[in-house]
C-alpha cells in the first residue's frame, strides 16, 4: 500500500489504493446520501421505540403504542365474523337440500365451500377439483355414491373407507387374482368384456366373458356395467376411470385392485363448513 498523496488531475487526496495504476480518490460521501443515511438510523430508532420490536427472554419489547399483529388480527376476525351475521347458524341449522334452495345461503355457501376446498380438498382433487389418476373428478356427472347435494354431503361427512367414522362409505373389490377366485386365463377374458362395454382398445366382448361378468362383477357394477352408487360401484361404461382406462390397467385392477381412502370432514371441520363443501361441490357442474 503506497502512502497518500495528492492526485496531479484532480487535486484530491488519494486513499493510498492503487490497482493497474489506478488510484483510489479520497472522495467524500454525497451530503444528500449521508442525510438520508442518517434519517433512517433515526427513524428505525423511533420504530423501535413505539412498536414491538426487541426480543427479550420470553416476550418483546411492546412499544409505547402497544401495537400488537395477534390483537390486530383477532380485531379483524370479530369483523369479518360479525359481517356474516347469522348465515352461519342458519346453514348449521338447515338442511343442505333447502341451502341449495335458498340463493342468500346458497351463496354464501359456496363462497365458504371454495375456500375450504382450497385448504382441505385441492391437494387430492385438484386446485380446479379436476381430479388425478387414484383421485376422482368431481366436475363430472360420474359419481361413485351418488351427485345429489345430499350424497355428497354424506360423503364429506363420512368419508370413504375412513378408519375413524362408524358410517364411512365401505366397499372392497375382490382380489380376483391375488386371492385365486378367477385364473389369469378368465381376468383377461373379463378384462377384455369390460373394456368392450366403453370402446376401449382391445376390449372384445364374447358369451364366456358375459357369463364371467355377470357371475363376478354385475352384483356391484350393475348388469350393464353401468354402476351402483348404492355401493359404490363405479360404472365401466364410460370413458371415466379412476386408475387408468387401459385393457393392462383394467387387468390389474381385477388382478389385485387398489382402494383409496378419503377422511371424515364432519368431526374435523364441523356441520356447517361440511354442508358449505357439499354445496360447493355439487354446484361445480357435475352434480345430479
Amino acid at each position: 500500500m503506497s502512502e497518500k498523496e495528492i492526485d496531479e488531475v484532480s487535486g484530491i487526496e488519494t486513499t493510498g489504493h492503487e490497482w493497474d495504476g489506478i488510484k483510489e480518490l479520497n472522495n467524500p460521501l454525497p451530503r444528500w446520501w449521508l442525510w438520508t443515511f442518517y434519517g433512517c438510523i433515526i427513524w428505525a430508532l423511533g420504530y423501535t421505540v413505539l412498536y414491538p420490536a426487541w426480543p427479550l427472554l420470553s416476550s418483546a419489547t411492546t412499544g409505547v403504542l402497544g401495537y400488537s399483529s395477534r390483537a390486530d388480527l383477532a380485531a379483524k376476525l370479530v369483523t369479518a365474523k360479525a359481517a356474516q351475521g347469522d348465515l352461519l347458524s342458519r346453514i348449521e341449522t338447515t338442511e343442505v337440500a333447502d341451502i341449495v334452495g335458498n340463493e342468500e345461503l346458497a351463496r354464501f355457501a359456496r363462497a365458504g365451500g371454495r375456500s375450504a376446498f382450497k385448504v382441505y380438498c385441492s391437494q387430492c382433487h385438484g386446485t380446479g377439483a379436476e381430479g388425478a389418476a387414484g383421485y376422482p373428478n368431481l366436475n363430472d356427472d360420474d359419481w361413485l355414491w351418488g351427485g345429489t347435494v345430499d350424497q355428497i354431503y354424506a360423503t364429506i361427512s363420512h368419508g370413504v373407507r375412513s378408519t375413524t367414522d362408524a358410517d364411512t362409505r365401505f366397499n372392497e373389490m375382490p382380489n380376483f387374482g391375488t386371492d385365486a377366485l378367477l385364473t389369469n386365463t378368465e381376468i383377461d377374458t373379463v378384462a377384455k368384456q369390460i373394456a368392450s362395454l366403453s370402446g376401449i382398445e382391445g376390449g372384445v366382448a364374447s358369451p364366456e366373458g358375459a357369463q364371467l361378468f355377470a357371475d363376478n362383477c354385475a352384483a356391484c357394477h350393475g348388469d350393464t356395467g353401468t354402476g351402483n352408487a348404492e355401493l359404490g360401484g363405479p360404472s365401466l361404461a364410460d370413458p371415466i376411470w379412476l386408475y387408468g382406462g387401459t385393457l393392462d390397467a383394467i387387468k390389474a385392477q381385477v388382478q389385485k385392485p387398489r382402494h383409496g381412502m378419503m377422511p371424515a370432514w364432519s368431526t374435523k371441520l364441523g356441520d356447517p363448513t361440511v354442508k358449505q363443501l357439499a354445496v360447493y361441490v355439487h354446484g361445480l357442474g357435475g352434480g345430479q
